[in-house]
């Protein structure tokens, strides 16, 4: 069976944990501080580097997604970016290409004029589900 990491910006917890409940029927998972951002919004981890380095977030979460088969990325737009990926976001998918994962993105990465790293997000082949999760039902079978 393949089992999917679901990954995005602490400021889609809410998305992320309700992914899950979407893609029943696929084992599924997320990084283990997801609650933690959603019951507390202010938690900014990208600026919090106590917290980084007390939890160990960023090994906590390489260990559950190396675990898994697939990475499927809620790429939501953020502050004023369609398609925004993250700096965490960015090593979750290159581990995900190292590991020979699946990598879905749910809409285009932003344009090579807003973001420096699109030729490497595109070289690692993912498949865009253009904002269509479901999609990813029709492309591996639970």
């Amino acid at each position: 069976d393949m089992k999917i990491f679901i990954a995005g910006s602490m400021s889609f917890a809410k998305e992320i944990i309700e992914t899950k409940e979407l893609l029943k029927g696929f084992e599924s998972d997320f990084a283990p501080d997801t609650h933690d951002c959603y019951n507390n919004p202010n938690l900014k981890l990208n600026e919090d580097l106590e917290h980084c380095e007390r939890t160990d977030i960023m090994r906590a979460c390489m260990n559950v997604q190396k675990d898994c088969d697939a990475i499927l990325l809620l790429n939501y737009p953020k502050d004023g970016v369609d398609g925004y990926i993250g700096t965490h976001c960015l090593i979750e998918l290159g581990l995900a290409y190292y590991l020979g994962q699946k990598i879905f993105l749910l809409y285009p990465p932003p344009s090579q004029e807003k973001a420096r790293y699109y030729v490497e997000v595109m070289h690692m082949k993912p498949i865009i589900l253009n904002g269509d999760i479901n999609k990813i039902k029709n492309i591996i079978k639970a």
